[in-house]
């Protein structure tokens, strides 16, 4: 029995998102009282993949293969769960990420499995397998019973603190066999983004609504962003206006983030927004609005016309930075 984790790569490297990954499998096998194992795909250099060792994977199976370049639901899911059996592994972790989300139905029906996404927190107990999550965008949390002998679990980002375990972790090399008939995605153009923090990577996130009344006020806010180091992003009214990209847009509709500091000048805070962001460590609110439902998630607030607030913002993280 062990506990299996997939750790996703970009161009060969891993991310932050890996190493929270197996830091939470490695407190898992702990309550388990087995081992964690990690599974990379794709080509991986051996000095990437002994990082894994550092937040407790005790054997990395690293599957080589240009075939595993490109995401493919299919392809993929058959890897995982053939290591998965090979390994006798009792639970499977991945992020609750788009690619975790994509494979973890497939997995579970492959593996006869019940799953859990989205968790945020360790079990609460293993007999019976018991985890936490958050439901109703963030306003609820459940707890979830697994019965199956397979536990599936998908975990939020930025939901668990990264931890140094130390461990001699091996690299396993293994060859698996795949029907080159599973491989149905083909990829006819890549354009990458460049010079900007992703929104999905961010641990400092700036973002703006309506309240910023114009496209043309939007320079205070880039250059907040910059100072700190961080991601901008915006509300679905405001890239529905052609202000901001599509990209931006975070919220149910949106992408769904989780960054440890989300600033949100001149949103209102509408439940579908709330539902993008809700899990962000920390919340800061500025708005006209003292009623405004941002206040009700934000740990700090700032009741105030954001033209006026946000220059004298800038002014005061650059005084900071310049001591």
């Amino acid at each position: 029995m062990s506990v299996l984790v997939y750790t996703e790569n970009w161009d060969g490297e891993f991310k932050k998102l890996s190493f929270e990954l197996v830091s939470y499998a490695s407190k898992v096998a702990e309550m388990l009282n087995t081992t964690t194992a990690v599974l990379s795909l794709g080509n991986v250099e051996n000095d990437e993949l002994m990082k894994l060792g550092k937040y407790g994977a005790q054997k990395i199976i690293n599957v080589r293969g240009d075939v595993f370049a490109v995401l493919d639901n299919q392809l993929f899911s058959t890897a995982i769960a053939d290591i998965s059996q090979k390994e006798n592994a009792s639970v499977v972790i991945l992020s609750n990420n788009n690619t975790g989300k994509a494979l973890a139905p497939r997995l579970s029906v492959r593996l006869k499995a019940g799953i859990a996404s989205g968790v945020s927190r360790l079990p609460i107990s293993i007999d019976p397998f018991v985890v936490y999550k958050r439901a109703y965008s963030g306003n609820a949390y459940a707890h979830v019973r697994i019965k199956t002998d397979i536990k599936i679990l998908t975990l939020a980002q930025n939901s668990f603190e990264i931890t140094v375990h130390e461990c001699n972790a091996t690299i396993e090399n293994q060859e698996i066999t795949l029907d080159p008939l599973l491989v149905k995605t083909r990829v006819n153009d890549v354009q990458k983004q460049t010079g900007k923090v992703l929104l999905t990577d961010a641990d400092v996130v700036v973002s703006g609504g309506r309240g910023m009344k114009s496209p043309d006020n939007w320079g205070p806010l880039v250059e907040l962003a910059d100072l700190l180091g961080a991601a901008t992003a915006c509300s679905r009214p405001v890239s529905d206006e052609g202000w901001r990209e599509h990209e931006e847009h975070t919220g149910q509709t949106g992408k769904i983030i989780a960054p440890n500091l989300y600033i949100a000048i001149g949103i209102s805070g509408a439940t579908q927004h709330l539902a993008g962001v809700s899990a962000s460590k920390y919340i800061v609110a500025i708005n006209t609005d003292k009623d405004a439902p941002i206040f009700e998630a934000a740990q700090y607030g700032i009741v105030g016309d954001a033209m006026k607030i946000l220059p004298r913002l800038v002014e005061a993280v650059k005084e900071m930075k310049s001591k």
